[in-house]
């Protein structure tokens, strides 16, 4: 089994473990380049417009930990199957590890796709100063 594999695997199984109906229906894990690997579950409030995506807590799992440098990053559904980031979790993912990897799925293999691909032109505030003052 694979590296990318494995941490797959680590995403799947906690998915199998924790998912709970309208509460918790993504699930995340990380590998920073340190080798540390952190999970998180999507956490949705009742209304359903509150919602921290399963990426953004393993990010803060990360961040508590004092360890953000990801090197792979991959989200899975509660039935296990890998998804891509949304917009907000491919923005937290290139602030955070600019040289990470997203893993994906395409016809039954693991990929590994950098964020730099799926998140191009991405928005810094200090490449656009205030000239005004």
């Amino acid at each position: 089994m694979t590296g990318e594999q494995k941490l797959v695997a680590k995403a799947r199984a906690l998915a199998k473990e924790k998912y709970v109906p309208n509460r918790h229906a993504m699930f995340s894990a990380l590998i920073t380049k340190t080798g540390n690997i952190f999970l998180g579950a999507h956490v949705e409030a009742s209304n359903g417009r509150v919602t921290i995506c399963a990426e953004g807590v393993a990010i803060g799992a990360a961040a508590t930990a004092g360890d953000t440098e990801i090197e792979q990053i991959v989200a899975v559904t509660e039935s296990g199957d890998v998804v891509p980031p949304c917009g907000m979790c491919r923005m937290l993912i290139s602030d955070y590890g600019p040289d990470a990897d997203v893993l994906m799925e395409s016809n039954g293999e693991i990929e590994r796709v950098p964020i730099s691909a799926l998140f191009p032109r991405q928005y810094h505030s200090e490449d656009y100063p205030n000239t005004r003052d």
